[in-house]
């Protein structure tokens, strides 16, 4: 994050996360010493040699930081806005009434021995499987009121029913499917789930970010388990605060891996699904979406749009 950004967080911390000056650190050095070993993965050694200061009182203020950010989760998470008529964004203006998109990511996390069973994934990896919800600003979202009526764009891996739209099965859905190049959609199916898989690319994208600007996530930290936890969890918050605090997300934009224009995304894999199997789909659902395939095919043949 940027100066601005950096000091503007101090200060929040200050009033509402009840940081205070230490007798030797000051707020700001605290939280430059969190934010470093977040974003770089630095261990406690390394840090407290660039600060001189003892490697217990960097480990306390690690800890005293870390709670700091948790307790301000109400203001950080954001109550995400549905997709309005009047929405200009071409990814999005089919999806009236979405509130974003919803996933699962892989993180990284140190275990015990005798419970790596079971953490471990069908990729071999000893990890958390962290859902994560996104709007269509890449800000995650938390807990939801009130949200009946609207919904989430979701893989197929989640049955298609109330509050969840997913893509038609055994149709070519990932966005490596629809680059330059590509065949064109052939019916009603094929255009909703290119449009549903560029439209759902934003939580791909914002794991992608959140990985990049947080290094810490990137590979197993040393921490026990629940501090792990929190940590995991601070990150996808101060993620949201950068992305309000700065206009212009300079990680965002070095991510290489999305080609909007190509449609290309490297971090969508197209690997092997985890299926939900304790919801079924609805058939209210798999009506209202093929009503809308419909209503998106008709406009592509008669306007080509």
């Amino acid at each position: 994050m940027d100066r601005n950004a950096f000091g503007r967080l101090c200060i929040i911390l200050r009033e509402f996360g009840e940081l205070s000056d230490g007798r030797h650190v000051s707020v700001e050095q605290q939280v430059a010493m969190f934010l470093g070993i977040l974003a770089h993965h630095k261990k406690i050694r390394v840090v407290k040699f660039k600060y001189w200061r003892l490697g217990y009182i960097v480990s306390k203020y690690v800890h005293t930081v870390l709670r700091a950010v948790l307790k301000l989760y109400r203001t950080f998470w954001v109550v995400p806005d549905a997709v309005s008529e009047d929405c200009v964004d071409n990814r999005w203006n089919w999806f009236q009434g979405c509130l974003g998109a919803i996933d699962g990511t892989y993180i990284n996390v140190q275990v015990p021995i005798g419970h790596k069973p079971r953490y471990r994934s069908h990729k071999g990896q000893i990890c958390t499987n962290t859902l994560a919800a996104c709007d269509h600003y890449m800000r995650f979202v938390y807990v939801l009121a009130g949200w009946e009526g609207k919904y989430y764009l979701c893989d197929n891996g989640y049955a298609n029913s109330n509050g969840f739209l997913g893509p038609y099965k055994s149709v070519r859905y990932h966005l490596k499917e629809w680059g330059i190049g590509t065949e064109a959609p052939q019916n009603a199916r094929e255009l909703f789930n290119m449009r549903h898989s560029r439209a759902r690319n934003i939580i791909e994208r914002a794991f992608a970010v959140l990985k990049m600007r947080w290094g810490i996530l990137r590979s197993a930290c040393y921490y026990p388990l629940a501090i792990q936890t929190n940590i995991i969890l601070a990150c996808f918050l101060l993620d949201n605060y950068v992305r309000d605090a700065m206009p212009v997300d300079p990680v965002e934009q070095s991510i290489h891996g999305v080609d909007e224009n190509a449609g290309i995304n490297v971090y969508d894999d197209g690997g092997p699904v985890e299926y939900v199997e304790n919801v079924e789909p609805t058939n209210e659902w798999s009506a209202m979406r093929d009503e809308l395939a419909e209503s998106m095919w008709q406009s592509y043949v008669n306007h080509g749009v």
